[in-house]
Formats: C-alpha cells, sequence, structure tokens
C-alpha cells in the first residue's frame, strides 16, 4: 500500500472501506474470503481482496455511479458480491441487499422505494426478474452480474459483467496515475454518521420498511459482538445465509471486516453442510430450523444403522445428557461420568460434531424464533457451545446476548454490550444502544412511532426479565391477547412449543375473540416422509401424505402432549389447542404467506383461510380448499381438496390463581 492509503489508515476507522485498508496493510496475505467453485476452495487475501474492490470502484465510477446513490446487491453469497458492498460504499453510495429468491414484484417494490441506480447481482436468474419489472424501475440504470453463463446475448446497453467493470478500473489505473489516489481521497470523505447500509425489513405486517443504519450503528455492533465471543483474525465463518439479512451483514461482513476473519462462501445452497464440515468454521449462526433441520437427518441415519452401532449411540447420548452441559460449562463432574464423556467423545460426539460441520466450532448462535430446550440441549451436550441472542434489524442485531456459563434454553440472554432495555407498562421490550437505526427511508410517520425521542426503540415484543437478570421473549406484543373467557393467548409461544416435535414444520394458531384455541399445521416433509418410507406408506404428493389418517394420528398424538403439557402451566393451560387441522400445503413466501426470512405473515393467512378457520370454529369436520399456488418458476396452479378437522381432548387446569399478563 502507498502513503496515502496508510494516511487513511492513520485516522479513525469510522468506516468499513477505511477498515478494509487497515486490514490490507496489516493482514496483508491472511485470507479474507474463500468460495468453493467446481469443487475447489479459492482464496482471496486481504490484500487481494482489497485490489479487487478498488478496480470495481472505480470501474462503477467510470460508468456512473455517483456518492448516495443507492446500488441494489442480489444473488447467494459470493465473494464478489460482498465486494461490492465494500465498492460502493468506499465511492459514498448505499449498498441495498434484496432477497434473492423474492419475486419480481417484491424486488420491483424494493428497487422502486429505495431509488436504486445500479444492480449488481448474481446470475442470469436476477437479471431476467429485474427485466420483468424495468418498467416500473425508471431509476434503474445499470446491472452488473457476476455469472455470466446464459447473459451472452443479452442486450449490454445496460448490462454490464463484474469482470467488465472491473477491467474499466483497472484500464483507468493503468492510464491516470491519480486514479488510486482519487479513491483513496474518496474513502477518507467517509465519516461514521454516513448511511453504511439500507436493509428491508421481513415486512410481516405490510410492506417492508427501509432501515438505515450508519457506519456507526454497524461498526461498534460488529466490535461489540467480536469482543464479547473473542472473535479475531484466526477465526472463520461460513456465509450462507440471505446477504439481504441484518444477521448475515453484520456476521459475515462486518464483523469479519472488523476482526479480520474470515468468510467462506459455499459451492451452492444446496451444498452448505458438507461445504461447512470441509472448511470447519469456528463461528457458526443458524435459525433453529436448521439446527432441527440436522438433527432430524442424524436420527433418520440412525433408524438404519446396525445394533451395535444404535446401542452404543444411544448408550452415549444419555451420558451427553447427564453431563455433557456441566463439562461444556467447566462445572463440576462425578469422575466416572467424566471418563465416559471422553470414550463417548472418542466414539461418538466428535465424529458427530466432525459429520455436521462443528469440529471446529467455538461459538455457535441461534435466534430468530424459539429453539425446542431438548434440541438446544442436545447440541451442548455435544460439545457444542450453542448459544441464543435476541435482536433486530433497527438495533444492528444484538439486543440480548447470552454470555458463557449463563447459557438457558428458556431466555435470550442479557443485555449485549453497551445495550440498555427496559419492559415497558404494557409488557413491551424497549432498547437503547450504539446500535439503534438512524431512520426509515421515506417513512417519518413510521420511524417516530418506533423510536422515541430520547432514542428508546419499540421492539414490539413482550417480555420480562426473571430472577437470573435474563430476558425472556414470550410473542409479538399486538399478538398476546385473551380468549373470550379470559384465559391468556400467546400465539408464537404455542406455535413454537408444537414445533418443538420434529413431525411439525410450521403452526399458526388462533383465538383472539374466540371461545378457545384452534391451529394449522404444516408438517414437516422430511421429518414425516421418513417416516412413510419406514413404514411403507406410499404418497406422491405433499399434499397426500398431510392428508394420509395415519399422519393425522401422529400429529394429533402431538397436539395431545403439548395439550398435556400446557395444562401444567397456570398461565397457559387455558391456551390448549381444541381444535386442529393440516394444511395440504406448506405455507410459502412465494404465497405471501411467510416473509423472507420465514416469519408468518399471519394477518394476510387469516384472511387467506378465512374459511379454514371459520370451519375449526362452527363445529364442522371438514371444509372444501381451493387455493392458487406459485411455483418456483413463477407459474401459478390451484390445489383442491377435502381437509379434515381434529377434535383435542383439555385436560383440567390444576391452578386456579387469576391468569396475568407477563408485564403485570
Amino acid at each position: 500500500m502507498n502513503s496515502k492509503s496508510s494516511a487513511v489508515e492513520a485516522g479513525p476507522l469510522d468506516t468499513l472501506p477505511k477498515v478494509l485498508l487497515r486490514n490490507a496493510a496489516q493482514y496483508a496475505d491472511r485470507p479474507a474470503m474463500r468460495h468453493k467453485d467446481y469443487g475447489i476452495w479459492q482464496t482471496w487475501t486481504w490484500k487481494g481482496l482489497c485490489d479487487e474492490v478498488r478496480a470495481f470502484a472505480i470501474g462503477l465510477k467510470k460508468i456512473g455511479l455517483q456518492r448516495g446513490d443507492a446500488v441494489s446487491i442480489i444473488g447467494d453469497n459470493r465473494p464478489r458480491l460482498y465486494a461490492a458492498i465494500a465498492a460502493v460504499q468506499s465511492l459514498g453510495g448505499v449498498p441495498v441487499p434484496v432477497y434473492q429468491d423474492a419475486v419480481a414484484d417484491e424486488m420491483a417494490y424494493v428497487l422502486e422505494h429505495a431509488e436504486v441506480r445500479f444492480a449488481v447481482v448474481g446470475d442470469q436468474e436476477q437479471v431476467d426478474k429485474i427485466i420483468s419489472v424495468a418498467e416500473r424501475l425508471p431509476k434503474l440504470e445499470r446491472i452488473v452480474y457476476d455469472e455470466e453463463r446464459g447473459l451472452a446475448t443479452y442486450d449490454p446497453a445496460r448490462l454490464h459483467s463484474f469482470k467488465h467493470v472491473q477491467d474499466l478500473g483497472r484500464e483507468e489505473m493503468r492510464t491516470n496515475s491519480g486514479a488510486d489516489a482519487w479513491w483513496l481521497a474518496e474513502i477518507a470523505n467517509g465519516k461514521g454518521g454516513d448511511v453504511s447500509v439500507m436493509l428491508y425489513t421481513s415486512g410481516t405486517t405490510g410492506r417492508p420498511k427501509g432501515v438505515m443504519l450508519t457506519y456507526h450503528n454497524i461498526i461498534v455492533s460488529a466490535a461489540n459482538g467480536n469482543k464479547f465471543d473473542g472473535f479475531g483474525p484466526h477465526d472463520l465463518l461460513l456465509a450462507y445465509l440471505p446477504m439481504a439479512w441484518v444477521g448475515d451483514h453484520i456476521f459475515s461482513y462486518a464483523q469479519a471486516y472488523m476482526g479480520a476473519m474470515c468468510v467462506c462462501c459455499p459451492e451452492s445452497p444446496e451444498t452448505v453442510v458438507e461445504d461447512r464440515r470441509e472448511i470447519g468454521p469456528t463461528y457458526f449462526f443458524a435459525p433453529p430450523r436448521v439446527f432441527e433441520n440436522l438433527l432430524t437427518q442424524v436420527m433418520v441415519r440412525m433408524e438404519d444403522a446396525g445394533w451395535l452401532k444404535k446401542h452404543m449411540f444411544q448408550y452415549f447420548l444419555e451420558v451427553a445428557r447427564r453431563s455433557g452441559e456441566q463439562i461444556l460449562d467447566g462445572r463440576p463432574v462425578v469422575l466416572r461420568d467424566r471418563l465416559l464423556y471422553r470414550l463417548g467423545d472418542l466414539l461418538v460426539y466428535a465424529p458427530l460434531r466432525n459429520r455436521m460441520g462443528f469440529s471446529r466450532t467455538r461459538v455457535a448462535y441461534t435466534a430468530g424464533e424459539a429453539i425446542g430446550p431438548e434440541l438446544f440441549r442436545f447440541y451442548r451436550s455435544l460439545g457444542v457451545n450453542l448459544k441464543q441472542l435476541y435482536g433486530q434489524t433497527e438495533a444492528s442485531v444484538y439486543i440480548t446476548m447470552q454470555p458463557d456459563g449463563e447459557v438457558y434454553p428458556d431466555t435470550v440472554g442479557r443485555p449485549a454490550p453497551d445495550v440498555e432495555i427496559k419492559i415497558a407498562d404494557n409488557g413491551e421490550v424497549m432498547f437503547k444502544s450504539p446500535g439503534v437505526f438512524l431512520k426509515y427511508y421515506k417513512n417519518e410517520a413510521a420511524t417516530k412511532q418506533t423510536k422515541t425521542p430520547d432514542g428508546w426503540v419499540h421492539t414490539g415484543d413482550a417480555g420480562f426479565f426473571d430472577q437470573r437478570g435474563h430476558l425472556k421473549i414470550i410473542d409479538r406484543a399486538k399478538d398476546v391477547g385473551r380468549l373470550n373467557g379470559g384465559a391468556l393467548i400467546a400465539p408464537k409461544y404455542l406455535e413454537n412449543r408444537i414445533k418443538f416435535f420434529p413431525e411439525v414444520r410450521e403452526a399458526v394458531a388462533f383465538g383472539q375473540g374466540h371461545d378457545y384455541v384452534t391451529m394449522f399445521i404444516n408438517i414437516d416433509p422430511i421429518s414425516v416422509g421418513n417416516w412413510a418410507e419406514r413404514n411403507n406408506v406410499s404418497y406422491a404428493s405433499y399434499q397426500e401424505l398431510a392428508g394420509h389418517p395415519r399422519v393425522e394420528e401422529i400429529v394429533a398424538k402431538r397436539v395431545d402432549e403439548l395439550n398435556e403439557a400446557l395444562s401444567q402451566e397456570p398461565q397457559m393451560a387455558g391456551s390448549q389447542i381444541r381444535r386442529f387441522l393440516i394444511l395440504p400445503k406448506e405455507l410459502d413466501a412465494d404465497d405471501g404467506e411467510l416473509t423472507r426470512t420465514q416469519k408468518v405473515r399471519r394477518s394476510f393467512i387469516a384472511e387467506r383461510y378465512e374459511a379454514l378457520i371459520t370451519a375449526l370454529y362452527d363445529g364442522a369436520k371438514e371444509r372444501q380448499l381451493s387455493i392458487e399456488v406459485t411455483f418456483e418458476d413463477g407459474r401459478k396452479g390451484k390445489i383442491d381438496g377435502d381437509v379434515r378437522i381434529v377434535d383435542m381432548k383439555i385436560y383440567p387446569n390444576p391452578s386456579t390463581e387469576p391468569l396475568r399478563e407477563a408485564a403485570e
């Protein structure tokens, strides 16, 4: 690096492009990114990454990018797309990551609302989606694509390959000796208060909102996250979650830059498990569903194992349940169990961690949904330091975190570093931190509704602190209500409880304004499909499997188990599920039923399936359903059939105490 670069480094590291320059100087030959391409892991060093970013940034300037321009980033996790974020930021632009699986209409809304001038995309699929809605995007001028396959015959007037833009930048540096100094000066002009990125919310209650986060928000949050768990240059993580999600932006980009960590991009979404096993990340994040699917796969394989292996697996799992968590937390364990655990680690736990890709994992986090206590303890008992956090886009992720030694399955931890939390009179969790967002883009009313004048943010979640000082989240504050008889109903709490069972993939509970609780259930096609295979139950589609009487019996047994457990909880005993049905289709983001982060859009589902909800409450035994569905390629289809409704036993409530909400 030249002297001008050193001058930039000498100033405050208040923007991520400045951090990139520091890393290129201090960690020049250390790996910054890896990408598996055609089965081989390719490595970019910090110096090499800086060179790639510089060439692309100067090339973007050559095709018209100006300071303040919004640039959408759309595609799977790829080094070039992460480099594009840094390049845009280095010129004072604002990257706007968009969910790569968004349908064209959803994508058009974000690009139009954000007033995007440039789009950097992964491949032909994303180019086609943008072109299909081009008439709605009058401000969009250029599309830059990474993967060239299939695009050779497209009109090149507004289309450029990533390589072409970089070649423009390199040619400019070759012919203009001041180009490099100009780029460094652009980076030096950036300030901590500038907008670093605009990330759109998942849109559970309406259109997504553009959350504007500054460099100060991002850098302080990333630095605190690294300090909390001791992450640094020797750590490695796998970037596989959507780039438009705030978690990926903080973990795979901001924390990686601040800690000079190495970020690895899988070959494809389908190869994530194998790629994780090969790369062995030391830091891993996944929503509960990923951990659930991993465990399901393990259990399915063990069903096909021989008697000896199966017996050994079950025996040492019991040893792990007794002593694994205590050993992980450094608590005392009797000598016999400690020795058995070491033997189990040699024979079962270590091979299992290796198979799942956790052989080198120091810290793993989960968030977004509640994780089942048994599932949580399973991974921790194997020696995986799995913890929970609670965060939001508006917080630059971190609100609470679980310190080592204080990891509990029923809480989300203590306030994260520099975060203050209070519980409002209505039970809503509120926070204040350096990560608090600047504002919602072009939505002053929503900003004022969410953010108080003195900097406190309404999370929309109901919760309370337990006697250990750890936060417990109950549900979305607006969703917590009461049945007509006065019993408390927290739909998400019920949905999470039923989803702890491996046969259930998704659920939606109803009850507000009614006499009792009912539920829609989606079966898990992997778990139930394997059961069907082992029991010679034939089926040709998800609809057939979901409607099979024996599957209905399995789900009814799980609902009964939940009801029995709820009857022992004084506050929730009145929320036992009186009736349920199994939906003949999976809830899908393409149909608007889930957000792109897989959160249930409750009001949309209530409207779309109004006839089924009516049937749950009018005593009907079944109801005809005819519903339009959207296939992956955008085509429309229809699902028709009768949906059976199952009545459940309600267990007596052992408590006669009046029910109280968490805040009371």
